[in-house]
């Protein structure tokens, strides 16, 4: 399934997916982001082990709260789940937290804002979403990232987005073989 960009397109495509298909499990395939100090590279393969959604909350004076402090959890059983999603499967050995965003972070110190807030290594827009659909549905989700930029001030001659996006689908297609 081909979700597009953002977590309503990608939610809505693996809602979808789930009513027409019925899947045993659900992985994600694709490019992020990772922080400063997570000691990813670009080029590298990574799992996540878990998603966070890095902007769901509010913002108030004395700072962002998510939505555990807020006490809406986004999945109310059987254990509440707020921002915090885990995953059942890894398709490298590699894992990470991930942070699934609605705006792609653009300067350093924002990306080492939410890395410092979430303890997020690698940043993305859909991830979240899917896995926040797969616990609803009680699916087993897993997700897998090549990292094709260091989220820091905005610079996409840097970005390598074919290549990081190559070295994932090859990464998830040998684990499914081994499967």
């Amino acid at each position: 399934v081909c979700t597009g960009v953002g977590p309503v397109n990608a939610a809505h495509a693996v809602t979808l997916a789930i009513v027409r298909q019925r899947p045993d499990a659900i992985v994600v395939c694709g490019v992020g982001g990772a922080y400063p100090g997570s000691g990813l590279q670009v080029g590298d393969v990574v799992s996540a082990d878990m998603e966070c959604y890095g902007d769901l909350g509010a913002a108030t004076p004395s700072g962002f709260l998510d939505m555990k402090a807020l006490g809406f959890p986004v999945v109310a059983s059987p254990e509440p789940l707020y921002n915090d999603l885990p995953m059942q499967m890894w398709p490298v050995e590699r894992r990470a937290t991930f942070v699934t965003v609605s705006t792609c972070t653009g300067t350093d110190a924002a990306a080492r804002a939410i890395a410092a807030r979430t303890g997020g290594a690698v940043e993305n827009m859909e991830g979240a979403a899917v896995a926040h659909v797969a616990h609803l549905h009680g699916i087993p989700v897993g997700e897998v990232r090549g990292i094709s930029n260091m989220v820091t001030d905005r610079d996409t001659g840097r970005w390598r987005l074919n290549d990081a996006a190559v070295a994932a689908q090859e990464a998830l297609l040998s684990w499914m073989s081994r499967r």
